[in-house]
């Protein structure tokens, strides 16, 4: 990994069409400074951009790098279909597969990075079979970057909380080993128990301090009613701004007026959502969102894995496949996804500023694209990838120019 003194001649994602290229100086994992572009006014191992457009690395708000088979010989989708089949083939093939391993974390990570992303936040499945091993094993394989990429951690009981009695106790195990966040799957289909599941983890988030995530795959009524659970239980507990539901299709389906009334609830607790764009289900109301002050941002979910052989960990692709599904076309929507999808994503891998900007981190990515706008719908090739001022991912290094047209 080149460490990089800054990259130049790159048109900002930010600027207006015309506007002149800009030089971006590094102060090792930092952004120093911007600069108009002048040749040879950096000193130092820099990037020669060609005129590319620099956009802030992609954040991966929903990924899984514990558990694909990337990498392997091709893995045939077997098992039954929904939520706990899916759980049940898993569980039945990840041994042999060696699922979970820093290997096959380290395929994964190499697929995000190579896309875009330099910064994601991971659920990471902790269960009776696994225990902590697979919270190790990505560590381990993050810790191979030496710290140029970031990862945010969610202890994750994908195989249910209550009903494997045990789990529970690893997951507080893990948040107080470190763990960022701790999950949720499903408390009324999964569990039965919609009150028991969210009391439980919601305790350990009051008791360590971490953030909660809850996968909510249940539909329409059933799942508002475990968003009506999670809101009172998030004001009663004081655990505004460290809730998110991932997934979360029941808010699409609902009334308008019972969704308005929810999303203004949330608002008021600072609950977010992120969302993996699935094609088969109506799309998170992003203008909804918006005008409520519910944050929202996107992921890959799982790549190549039991669940899916589909996935190549591109979040810049799920996030136009969200415009293209929610019928997305005027430059000001558009532009506001790609917004979502970089930037206004930060909270959701703890940083406070996360941009092409003074002060930020060195973490950005190039295309070949006239605008923001133009590299969503086209989601061109990374030709070069930033992460904390090291090159990590680069295509035609020595010319890196583009056509941009």
């Amino acid at each position: 990994m080149r460490r990089l003194a800054g990259v130049t001649n790159v048109r900002l994602w930010t600027a207006a069409g015309g506007d002149p290229a800009v030089d971006v100086a590094f102060d090792g994992d930092r952004i120093a400074a911007i600069t108009p572009h002048e040749d040879g006014a950096l000193r130092g191992d820099t990037l020669d951009g060609g005129g590319l457009l620099a956009l802030p690395s992609i954040v991966n708000a929903h990924a899984h790098v514990d558990k694909s088979w990337l990498g392997l010989p091709w893995q045939p989708y077997g098992g039954d279909g929904g939520t706990d089949g899916r759980i049940r083939h898993e569980r039945a093939r990840r041994d042999e597969l060696g699922i979970p391993s820093v290997e096959r974390t380290a395929a994964v990570l190499d697929a995000h990075v190579r896309h875009g992303s330099t910064v994601m936040r991971t659920h990471v499945d902790v269960d009776l079979g696994v225990r902590l091993e697979g919270i190790a094993a990505v560590r381990e394989a993050i810790a191979a970057y030496d710290g140029a990429i970031e990862a945010t951690i969610v202890a994750f009981p994908q195989d249910g909380v209550l009903r494997r009695p045990g789990v529970l106790e690893l997951l507080d195990a893990a948040a107080a080993a470190g763990a960022d966040h701790v999950g949720g799957l499903d408390p009324a289909s999964i569990d039965r128990d919609p009150v028991g599941q969210l009391d439980g983890i919601l305790r350990l988030a009051e008791r360590h301090g971490v953030g909660i995530d809850i996968h909510l795959h249940d539909e329409a009524a059933l799942g508002a009613f475990q968003l009506e659970l999670i809101l009172e239980r998030t004001e009663r507990l004081q655990l505004t701004g460290r809730v998110n539901i991932a997934h979360g299709f029941a808010i699409a389906q609902l009334p308008e007026a019972r969704r308005r009334d929810l999303l203004q609830a949330m608002g008021e607790l600072a609950i977010t959502f992120t969302t993996v764009a699935p094609l088969r289900l109506p799309q998170l109301p992003m203008a909804e969102l918006d005008a409520a002050g519910v944050a929202f941002a996107f992921g890959t979910d799982g790549i190549r894995d039991l669940w899916s052989p589909y996935g190549d960990g591109d979040t810049l692709a799920i996030a136009r496949q969200f415009a293209r599904a929610s019928s997305l076309v005027r430059d000001e929507d558009l532009r506001r996804v790609v917004e979502l999808a970089t930037r206004d994503a930060a909270a959701f891998v703890g940083r406070d500023v996360h941009d092409v900007v003074p002060g930020a981190r060195a973490d950005l990515v190039l295309v070949d694209a006239e605008h923001a706008m133009d590299a969503l719908v086209r989601t061109p090739p990374r030709r070069a990838v930033v992460g904390s001022g090291r090159l990590l991912h680069a295509v035609e290094t020595t010319d890196l120019g583009g056509h941009h047209g």
